[in-house]
C-alpha cells in the first residue's frame, strides 16, 4: 500500500473507477447478449431491434473509453453479419 497520501487518494480514486467501469462493461454485454439471444431464436425482426438499441450502448462504451473503438466496431459487425445471414 502507498505511503504518501496524494498516492493513497489516487488507489482509492481507482478503485472506485474499476468499480463504476465494470458495471458499464456489464451493460454493454447484456445487450450485446440479448442481440445474440435473439439470433441463436432465429428472431430475425426482433433481433434488428435489439441491435439498433445496442448500437448506441457500444458506441457510448467506446467514446468513455472502457472498450475500445476497434472493438466496439468488431461486436456491431459481427452482430450484423449474423443477423445477415438469418433467413
Amino acid at each position: 500500500m502507498a505511503n504518501i497520501k496524494s498516492a493513497k487518494k489516487r488507489a482509492i480514486q481507482s478503485e472506485a473507477r474499476r468499480k463504476h467501469n465494470i458495471g458499464l462493461k456489464s451493460t454493454y454485454r447484456t445487450y450485446i447478449k440479448k442481440v445474440e439471444h435473439l439470433i441463436t431464436a432465429n428472431k430475425k425482426e426482433d433481433a434488428i431491434k435489439a441491435l439498433k438499441v445496442a448500437v448506441p450502448v457500444i458506441d457510448k462504451m467506446a467514446t468513455k473509453g472502457i472498450i475500445h473503438k476497434n472493438k466496439a466496431a468488431r461486436y456491431k459487425s459481427n452482430l450484423s453479419k449474423k443477423i445477415n445471414k438469418l433467413k
